[in-house]
């Protein structure tokens, strides 16, 4: 951006994957920027200045203006720092497209594994695990010929669903299921291996044994508030 030096600060928590999104894309475009780490269970009075609608991390703030929710600032970065690599393809059929499967991901995806993870073991877990796994398997498919999602390339699909390539392992290993299995998802299997030897994916995951704390935790809390039956 010429001669300006730009102001970037980024707020977020150690173990959202959410923000993570943005740390990955951050790095991929080598933007420089500041990291605030944020305490949800006491907020800070800046969090609370610059997200006063959702009171989320992460919260981007970019020369004072801020941006929320992770899927907006991705597109905001990709637009405001046009160097390679592009987040989101060129062509707007194939950009298309990749909205298309970055919205399943959220609205799809991550709700059906997170019902899955924080139902107790029996039929509604059952249930749920089922739904996952038919969701799962047509982003398998999606993969056909493909390393990853941006084809040889990390894009914005691959970060949005980024968080499959590390926190799925800490829910199968919190509830014994199994998520995404070499042999029925080879695709995805393998686009999760791939995922996580990028450099900016693997030099940025939090510590494993801390986030199989954090979500055991997690899980119980969710667990706790089931009606008795």
């Amino acid at each position: 951006m010429g001669d300006i030096i730009d102001e970037v600060k980024l707020f977020r928590t150690w173990s959202t994957p959410f923000a993570l999104r943005i740390v990955w894309a951050l790095q991929l475009k080598g933007v420089q920027y500041q990291t605030i780490y944020e305490d949800l269970s006491n907020k800070s009075d800046a969090l609370l200045l610059y997200n006063p609608i959702h009171k989320k991390v992460p919260v981007l703030l970019h020369n004072s203006k801020p941006i929320s929710e992770s899927l907006v600032i991705l597109e905001y970065i990709d637009e405001t720092w046009t160097q390679q690599p592009h987040l989101l393809p060129q062509h707007p059929y194939h950009r298309a497209i990749a909205r298309f499967w970055i919205k399943f991901g959220e609205t799809e995806v991550l709700p059906a594994v997170w019902d899955a993870f924080t139902k107790a073991a029996g039929k509604e877990q059952e249930e749920a695990y089922s739904r996952s796994i038919e969701k799962l398997k047509l982003l398998d498919e999606e993969l056909k010929g493909k390393k990853l999602f941006g084809g040889e390339e990390i894009g914005m699909v691959d970060i949005a669903l980024g968080w499959l390539s590390n926190l799925v392992s800490v829910f199968e290993e919190i509830t014994g299921l199994k998520f995404i299995d070499e042999h029925t998802m080879p695709r995805l299997s393998a686009w999760k291996a791939a995922l996580n030897e990028i450099p900016v994916v693997k030099e940025n995951w939090p510590d494993y044994a801390k986030l199989l704390t954090k979500f055991t935790v997690l899980r119980e809390t969710y667990l706790s508030k089931e009606p008795q039956k």
